[in-house]
């Protein structure tokens, strides 16, 4: 498989997430503001959700810029990153649905923490099989927010049990330290 039909296959998952994620802002059946208010819980979910798969799409990319070659074991890492963002909307309906409760906000943050490592095990992946001029290497560098993050994900889930307003804070600060993409790449291959 080329690299292209990867990033093609990973951009049309990832529009079926965030397509999955809209499906489930059902409006009111009442047409009063106080009907409205009512679904902030399940609208500040998708919001951030909507966010942590415009993250990974757009970090997805960017790694892609600085990558010539792919193998199976990348197609395998892929596909787990995939997977562990198609349990996104999941959790976004549970946590929204449930006005967020302990053990949503915990599960939503099992699978922030399955798709951080999961990019984390792709990163790695791709670095493996790039040839030695390739810059990917020189560009993800230490990468203190992919190892941070993970870190940040476990400590909030078990929090979420005690303090789940608490945990989703922590899940809303990790998206906005990615929020800006990671210039990394673009400056060591415009370099």
């Amino acid at each position: 498989m080329t690299q292209g039909r990867l990033e093609a296959f990973t951009d049309g998952v990832m529009a079926i997430i965030i397509t999955i994620m809209v499906l489930e802002l059902v409006p009111p059946h009442e047409a009063t503001l106080d009907a409205l208010v009512g679904l902030w819980p399940i609208f500040i979910s998708y919001v951030l959700s909507f966010a942590i798969v415009g993250i990974y799409w757009n970090n997805h990319h960017h790694l892609f810029q600085a990558v010539r070659v792919v193998d199976g074991r990348v197609l395998w890492a892929n596909l787990l990153l995939l997977f562990c963002l198609s349990l996104i909307p999941f959790g976004t309906a549970w946590i929204g649905q449930n006005e967020f409760a302990s053990l949503p906000v915990a599960i939503y943050g099992v699978i922030l923490l399955a798709a951080a490592m999961a990019y984390f095990v792709l990163v790695r992946a791709l670095i493996r099989i790039q040839p030695d001029d390739a810059p990917l290497a020189t560009a993800i560098g230490s990468d203190v927010k992919g190892r941070v993050s993970p870190l940040a994900y476990a400590l909030a889930i078990p929090l979420a049990l005690v303090a789940p307003l608490a945990s989703f804070a922590i899940y809303v600060g990790v998206a906005l330290w990615w929020i800006v993409p990671d210039t990394r790449i673009e400056r060591t291959i415009t370099r």
